[in-house]
């Protein structure tokens, strides 16, 4: 494939090497587009724009997600970021003093903060270490589990290590002892692939501003089919319950979908932005995107291994990342970073390594070009 338009269509490529893409990601011309189409429909006409339509992009959006995650769009809900999803989720479910739920050492504060309202209850929140390798993480996991076990609550990928964690061993291992399997993808959707069918996924929600490279502000929620009516709702809106147009008589009933949990109005700008930027990627091929992803990362693992660099997913080159972690010995992060910042590089610091993470609009040409900068660290 052709990579060099797609190069030329983030902006960001001319003014700096942005290698953090599983914090955020920069604009495309394609979202530029879109969202100046539907801005001047909407100076027009306002939301009777022909531009772009609410039902419309919903359902479009929800269509392309189901493709990739295998469930059923009806299964999808649009929120706005992680911790909100995880605040649904921790709030929703049906927990009681003695039971405890599974978390993961060293998590993203999205899921973590949103468990702790539990111990209050006398749920007992437990840790299981990350370790070197998913065979490690999934040996000492299975440990901890025990007959008071109701949730495991990991992420798709851990954020400060890039290593992959065994889904569908996990989702097996919940389903076989009937405990509720909950996933932060953040970090995994558009970068590896989650099936959620296969993986056992009972919840899961993710932000859309990382590898799936949409707005800040939208995210996403999964609650399986099975288990609706399982999640209590955390907050009731105009758009939780049926028929939710009519707004007399008041309505007790919920939707039959997880559209009960986006609550009411949302910000449909960022619909069209994340509208146009997944399907800029189908139109790719998700797999062809994951392909690229883990090529260029590759790369860039090998190259900083050549420099001396200790790279952290060296420990489990059989699964592939887009997250690539590093640490100079003698050298200390902060002066890595620094000597990056000076030349554009855009990278980020987690547990005292710096972390790197390119996508499909970074050139192998600018991989080579941070490698030739770190020479002279």
């Amino acid at each position: 494939m052709n990579w060099d338009p797609i190069y030329k269509a983030f902006p960001v490529n001319q003014e700096m090497i942005w290698l953090n893409n599983c914090g955020t990601t920069p604009a495309g011309t394609h979202i530029v587009n879109a969202l100046s189409r539907f801005m001047e429909g909407y100076s027009r006409k306002g939301i009777l724009t022909e531009t772009a339509r609410f039902p419309e992009t919903r359902r479009h959006i929800k269509s392309i997600l189901s493709r990739l995650l295998n469930c059923l769009p009806e299964e999808l809900a649009l929120i706005h970021n992680t911790a909100e999803g995880m605040n649904i989720i921790s709030h929703g479910l049906q927990l009681s003093a003695g039971d405890e739920v599974i978390l993961l050492q060293n998590e993203y504060p999205s899921n973590i903060y949103p468990w702790r309202h539990l111990e209050k209850k006398g749920v007992k929140l437990i840790t299981t270490p990350i370790e070197t390798s998913p065979e490690n993480f999934l040996r000492e996991m299975k440990r901890l589990i025990t007959a008071k076990t109701r949730a495991v609550s990991l992420s798709a990928v851990h954020w400060c290590t890039g290593m992959p964690l065994p889904l569908e061993q996990t989702g097996e291992l919940c389903r076989t002892n009937n405990i509720d399997f909950v996933v932060d993808g953040a970090q995994g959707v558009g970068m590896q692939p989650v099936d959620v069918r296969s993986a056992n996924i009972d919840y899961m929600t993710f932000s859309g501003w990382k590898w799936l490279m949409g707005p800040l502000g939208l995210g996403v929620l999964f609650v399986s089919r099975k288990k609706l009516n399982d999640l209590d709702p955390v907050f009731i809106g105009t758009a939780s319950v049926i028929n939710d147009k009519e707004y007399f008589p008041y309505k007790s009933e919920l939707k039959p979908s997880a559209d009960r949990f986006t609550i009411s109005t949302a910000n449909f700008n960022d619909w069209v932005y994340f509208e146009a930027a997944i399907e800029f990627i189908e139109d790719i091929g998700f797999q062809t995107v994951r392909e690229r992803i883990y090529e260029l990362s590759a790369n860039l693992r090998d190259g900083l291994s050549d420099l001396g660099f200790n790279v952290f997913s060296d420990h489990f080159r059989d699964y592939p990342t887009g997250i690539v972690v590093c640490e100079k010995p003698g050298v200390a992060t902060g002066a890595v970073m620094a000597h990056l910042n000076r030349n554009k590089v855009v990278a980020a610091e987690r547990l005292g390594r710096v972390r790197f993470s390119p996508h499909i609009y970074i050139s192998p040409e600018q991989i080579d070009t941070v490698l030739n900068m770190l020479t002279r660290v």
